[in-house]
C-alpha cells in the first residue's frame, strides 16, 4: 500500500450488523482510523478527530475501527457511546488490519474523495515524552484536501497502544 495510490477496498459490519464498504463514500474524505474500546491513546484521540470533523459532516467521514481481538462487542458498544462515537466498525478477523498494516490504536488513514491514500500515522505528535499536540496531522491533512492541495506531511509514524492479534 502506497501513499498517493489507491487504498485497499474494505467491507465490515457496524456494531448493528450493517455493513459498510470504503467505496460506498467515494465523493467524501474518509478518515479511517484502527481504534480500541480499552487503549488510552485512542480514547484521547477520538475527542480530538470528531473535533477536527466538526462542521465538515457532508465532506468527511470518520470510519472508527475496533480491530482488537481482545475486546468484546459490549466493550467496544459502551466505550463508542461514552466517547461520543456515532459508527464503529468491527474487525473481528483483523482483515482490515492486516490490508492496512495498521499497527496501533490508533493509526489513522486519510483517503480522499477518489479512494487514494493521501496520509497514514498518527493522530497527532503526543508521545509519551511529548504529552501536548503540537501538530495535528489528521487535521492538517483534512485542510488540505480541501483547499484541493495535497498535505505537506503524508506518513508520520504511528503511535498509541499495539493492536492485539491472536494469530
Amino acid at each position: 500500500m502506497q501513499i498517493n495510490g489507491p487504498a485497499p477496498e474494505i467491507e465490515l459490519p457496524d456494531l448493528d450488523g450493517r455493513i459498510h464498504r470504503l467505496g460506498d463514500y467515494r465523493g467524501r474524505i474518509v478518515v479511517i482510523n484502527f481504534w480500541s474500546a480499552e487503549c488510552p491513546w485512542s480514547a484521547r484521540t477520538d475527542e480530538a478527530l470528531l473535533g477536527a470533523l466538526d462542521g465538515l459532516a457532508e465532506g468527511v467521514v470518520l470510519l472508527p475501527i475496533a480491530a482488537n481481538e481482545n475486546e468484546t462487542e459490549e466493550e467496544i458498544r459502551e466505550a463508542a457511546r461514552q466517547r461520543g462515537l456515532p459508527l464503529v466498525l468491527r474487525d473481528a478477523g483483523g482483515r482490515a488490519a492486516g490490508l492496512y498494516e495498521a499497527q496501533t490504536t490508533p493509526h489513522a488513514f486519510v483517503v480522499d474523495a477518489s479512494g487514494i491514500l493521501r496520509y497514514r500515522g498518527a493522530v497527532d505528535d503526543v508521545t509519551f515524552r511529548h504529552r501536548t499536540a503540537s501538530r495535528w496531522y489528521v487535521q492538517e491533512a483534512l485542510e488540505a484536501l480541501l483547499e484541493g492541495g495535497l498535505p505537506d506531511v503524508q506518513e508520520t509514524p504511528p503511535y498509541g497502544c499495539a493492536l492485539v492479534r491472536h494469530n
